[in-house]
């Protein structure tokens, strides 16, 4: 375990300007650190308290103390991901992802005047998407109440179906009911995994078809493969996925990813698409896949993208925070 002088002594805070709004911000800020196996990154977002944030750095220090696992697959399918941008500039997302089959629909937009208004944007974009890409998949992130769910859910798939539908509620209950009444439609979890105490719990009530699963929120790679374990015996398939990563944690998640035995359903880890400009240059896409591999930030870019003095002071402020909350790697 390093000491918290060791990482920050080979840390860079960064703010990565984004292409557009996505989880309501337009600048995603990262802390990077380098160990003797490599790169890590510490990113929980700010509202996160310094406990839920422990398994963040948890994470990074895994990548960059202890290296990725032992691969199945030298590259890992991805899915496009469309924030709730308007239906005409779709065509410009799905652009930056050559190749890609699925796409994941942000629906469900905080701060909209009404549901009606909600749910006619929702159904354009998906619409616009359907257009271009054959399997679609939607993620509310746990903004609708059971009711909006079913009426949304069901306007969704009028067009054709959906490959699932990401946190349409916030509570398990709720996903249970949900999933109870659309028998039609897989659900899938993603916050009743990653930001609960038991990640099990849903999977057990009969909340969920799928299992969305982080490497940073689950603190690690290693941490990720054991859940991805206990959720196949219960034949709950798992999609990895992004936080908003940079292309340092990006590089872990493709490989956790690569270290599945099976994986059935593209993953979300295609998000670095939705930043201007990244640590280093982006893989390329290749038949809407990505290569699992270590990456090596652009000192260049270090240097160029690095946050404001204020702002490395306040995440310098939270790993010393949080480091004490670690729970050793094993």
């Amino acid at each position: 375990m390093p000491t918290v002088d060791e990482l920050l002594g080979n840390s860079h805070v960064l703010s990565l300007p984004m292409r557009t709004k996505f989880r309501g911000i337009t600048t995603r800020e990262v802390v990077l650190f380098r160990g003797p196996a490599g790169w890590g990154e510490f990113s929980p977002f700010t509202e996160y308290d310094d406990q839920e944030s422990a398994a963040w750095l948890r994470a990074g220090v895994e990548a960059a103390w202890d290296g990725p696992p032992a691969p199945y697959r030298e590259r890992v399918r991805v899915n496009a991901t469309v924030p709730a941008v308007s239906a005409d500039e779709v065509p410009g997302i799905l652009a930056l992802y050559p190749g890609v089959d699925t796409a994941k629909v942000k629906v469900a937009e905080k701060g909209q005047s009404s549901f009606e208004k909600s749910m006619a944007d929702d159904v354009a974009r998906v619409r616009a998407v359907r257009a271009l890409v054959p399997r679609v998949r939607v993620d509310a992130n746990g903004g609708w109440t059971v009711e909006q769910a079913v009426r949304a859910l069901t306007m969704l798939s009028e067009d054709g179906p959906l490959e699932y539908a990401e946190q349409p509620c916030a509570s398990v209950p709720e996903l249970v009911e949900v999933r109870r009444r659309l028998p039609g439609v897989r659900i899938a979890a993603d916050e009743s995994i990653r930001r609960a105490e038991d990640p099990l719990r849903v999977v057990r009530a009969g909340g969920a078809d799928v299992a969305v699963v982080k490497v940073a929120p689950l603190g690690g790679m290693r941490a990720l493969l054991e859940l991805a374990g206990e959720l196949g015996e219960y034949g709950v398939p798992v999609v990895v996925s992004s936080a908003l990563d940079s292309a340092v944690g990006m590089s872990a998640g493709l490989a956790a990813a690569a270290a599945i035995p099976k994986l059935e359903f593209a993953c979300g880890l295609g998000t670095g698409t939705l930043f201007v400009d990244d640590v280093c240059e982006r893989p390329g896409l290749l038949d809407g896949t990505l290569a699992a591999g270590a990456v090596e930030p652009d000192p260049e870019r270090l240097t160029a993208l690095a946050a404001p003095p204020d702002r490395v002071e306040w995440w310098h402020d939270r790993v010393r925070r949080v480091h004490p909350l670690m729970k050793p790697v094993t």
